[in-house]
């Protein structure tokens, strides 16, 4: 059996004295999309900013192929090999697309245009805008920059926090397309996401938290086809 590319593991964490995190493990396997679902205040975000060595971790750790990195800081994290895209304030509205492109190259040492014909292949619309401030571009394309973005280093694993939040069902619908075109490139996604349905119907696995633990695992079909999650989380188009 090959070791997970990310695993949480009976992670007590979180700020100051107030925990948020109880016994939470989670894992992601190679060529996996691990989708992280639950109600606001969960502790969903939480979950990945225990990857990012932003919180404090009291019991349990976070592995990258095996290896502890519990604690590790953020930018020493991103040097291993985890890309990172916040929900908000992920591209840098001033600069052109392809300058934002390159700022996210920073840890690569060369191959950077190689790299951005790529990421150019495999965001066809940015191609076209890549002269673009990034601040002119819809919701919806901004969040493709910040994807390609953080891709532009050779990712091990891509952690996106809440990546359709506030954008069009249109916009919504691109961007699960996109990270299936994403997964389908060798890179495994771990994902938190509000739009429960369509994070489960894109995801090989998920998890459901509630009040920071485990509730329910399994994988995204199997959760989307329980009754209790349905009703809990996946009405009114959510």
């Amino acid at each position: 059996m090959t070791d997970p590319i990310l695993s949480l593991n009976n992670l007590k964490a979180g700020y100051g004295q107030t925990e948020i995190l109880h016994d939470l493990s989670i894992y992601v396997d190679p060529n996996e999309i691990v989708a992280i679902i639950g109600p606001n205040g969960a502790g969903k975000s939480t979950a990945m900013k225990a990857v990012l060595g932003l919180l404090n971790i009291r019991e349990g750790n976070v592995t990258l192929n095996g290896d502890d990195i519990t604690d590790t800081p953020a930018a020493q994290v991103v040097r291993l090999g985890i890309s990172y895209v916040p929900q908000t304030q992920n591209v840098f509205v001033n600069l052109s697309v392809q300058e934002n492109l390159e700022m996210g190259a920073w840890t690569r040492p060369e191959g950077i245009p190689e790299r951005l014909a790529e990421m150019y292949e495999l965001f066809p619309d940015l191609a076209e805008k890549r002269n673009q401030a990034a601040g002119s571009l819809s919701g919806g394309q901004r969040q493709m920059v910040a994807m390609a973005k953080a891709l532009m280093v050779d990712a091990k694993i891509l952690l996106l926090d809440e990546p359709t939040a506030g954008l069009s069902p249109k916009y919504r619908g691109e961007i699960f397309a996109t990270i299936q075109k994403i997964k389908s490139t060798g890179v495994p996604i771990l994902i938190v996401e509000q739009n429960a349905k369509q994070a489960l119907g894109v995801a090989d696995r998920g998890y459901v938290l509630v009040d920071g633990a485990n509730r329910h695992t399994g994988t995204g079909a199997e959760l989307l086809a329980d009754r209790e999650i349905a009703r809990m989380f996946l009405g009114g188009g959510h």
